[in-house]
């Protein structure tokens, strides 16, 4: 057995601990099984295929691990002071013996704490594991659950999802095979050998599948967190506290024994199932922070941290249309507002595209050209907390620049793509403002002389009749006097 283990030590694990997730030994009796693995680094390839003859060992998983080990003293000055010992462990699951004999071997053995349930689920490639020693500083109590003694050493397991899905910390309970001598303090934990391997049981976990949240302003929030231990009618005193700038406060307290709540946002009837998930009603400024679950069974503190970013998406407008029409040589004032929007940092770009480009009319059009005669306003805080900036330039038309397309390109942490406005620019002739005067002039003077004779021709429409009876009549009276004036 040993040697086989020294093998299988010596030919793939020493290579390949940090770099298989999850392994697994399958084997039954006169059979061969496989070796599953699974590599998140494409150098390392690791064998398809193991024989194994081995008999009495069912299933064995088991996770990569860094294991953080601690030694207190007290310094010369007596003050306390921590060195931290990063070394390589194992986290196994099942088996009678490790996987890798060289090496830290935590051993976690069946429990109503499904910890390996949890590994499965996100997928062990996914995961970084970290292993500590827990202090109880000096509280000697035992575990209520089975096989608890008040000497018990105790280690957390924190794994994280690499994509920031999941965050769990579960509680490594270890008995020792002889009680220790005198009282227990962290100042004298015994000392872990490089080849030791520790039999543990998962007596607690505590878990968020929201480690970190992003909410809008005026959004509903939930902020998952959810407990479990192994035993029943466990008495779990649950509290949720905020932290900001370096001040808590307290927002939700359950006591286990008595009942008793103080604070809203859980719903008690949850917690019987280990469900402490946090309600934030109405999510404002000042929410943001870092929320922290706690889950209490003596000698054991769980606790999670939740924390929540407020972002604002901006709101983005153009100072002109789709279409701008200019005369050659015109200028126009073009702004761009970004408002509304939270954190403060924003990134406002202005781009020109040449005709056609947009498009695709044509081949090999050269990129968008950023704009380099852009001015920034100040900053504006409103009064709900949220940011308001803009970036303007001063267009100066020229008709090589005819049917360009500009577009401010506005950049924010709460957006996946930048947002884009666009408008496109028209170039046309200037007209000589002499000739528009003298075609007006023109203009004008044909319609007044025009408008005066109509006006003349519809007064009078008898007036040409009575014109000519009165000069008939004037002829026959002075043809007398003409006669008698010649005789």
């Amino acid at each position: 057995m040993k040697s086989l283990l020294h093998v299988l030590s010596t030919g793939i694990s020493t290579v390949c601990l940090n770099v298989l997730p999850l392994f697994r030994i399958n084997v039954s009796n006169n059979k061969q099984d496989k070796l599953l693995s699974k590599v998140s680094s494409s150098a390392v390839t690791a064998p398809r295929q193991v024989n194994w003859s081995l008999q009495g060992v069912s299933q064995t998983s088991w996770l990569p691990c860094q294991f953080t080990d601690e030694h207190v003293f007290l310094n010369q000055d007596n003050h306390t002071e921590t060195q931290l010992l990063p070394r390589d462990a194992v986290l196994q699951f099942g088996g009678e013996a490790p996987v890798n004999p060289h090496t830290v071997t935590f051993l976690v053995t069946a429990s109503k704490v499904d910890l390996l349930g949890l590994v499965e689920e996100f997928g062990a490639d996914r995961l970084e594991c970290d292993l500590r020693r827990v202090s109880t500083r000096g509280i000697q109590v035992r575990w209520p659950g089975h096989g608890g003694q008040d000497y018990d050493h105790w280690f957390s397991c924190t794994l994280k999802h690499t994509q920031g899905l999941f965050t769990a910390t579960g509680y490594l309970r270890h008995t020792p095979a002889h009680p220790p001598s005198g009282q227990q303090d962290y100042f004298s934990w015994p000392a872990i050998g490089d080849r030791d391997v520790l039999a543990t049981s998962a007596a607690m976990v505590i878990q968020t599948r929201s480690p970190s949240v992003r909410a809008g302003l005026r959004s509903e929030q939930k902020l998952h967190c959810q407990f479990s231990v192994d035993h029943r009618a466990a008495n779990v005193d649950v509290e949720w506290h905020f932290q900001q700038r370096g001040e808590r406060s307290r927002l939700f307290s359950y006591a286990g024994r008595s009942g008793q709540t103080t604070g809203t946002g859980v719903r008690v009837k949850g917690l019987a199932r280990g469900d402490a998930t946090f309600t934030l009603p109405l999510v404002k400024l000042a929410s943001e922070g870092t929320y922290i679950c706690s889950a209490s069974v003596p000698p054991i503190l769980a606790t999670m941290d939740v924390t929540l970013h407020i972002e604002e998406p901006p709101l983005v407008s153009l100072s002109v249309g789709s279409d701008l029409s200019l005369p050659d040589d015109g200028e126009q004032k073009v702004v761009c507002a970004v408002e509304g929007y939270y954190p403060l940092d924003v990134e406002i770009v202005w781009y020109q595209e040449e005709p056609g480009a947009s498009s695709g009319q044509r081949v090999g059009a050269p990129l968008p050209k950023k704009l380099q005669n852009i001015l920034l306003s100040s900053h504006k805080h409103s009064q709900d907390g949220t940011y308001s900036l803009s970036a303007f330039f001063y267009l100066q038309a020229s008709l090589r620049d005819s049917g360009s397309r500009f577009t401010c390109s506005v950049s924010h942490r709460s957006l996946r793509m930048p947002i884009r406005k666009s408008f496109v620019l028209t170039v046309h002739e200037p007209s000589s403002w002499m000739l528009n005067l003298f075609v007006g002039f023109i203009v004008l003077t044909l319609l007044v002389i025009i408008g005066g004779m109509l006006s003349y021709l519809n007064s009078d429409p008898h007036r040409e009749t009575s014109s000519g009876r009165d000069g008939s009549a004037a002829g026959l009276t002075a043809a007398p006097e003409v006669q008698s004036g010649l005789c």
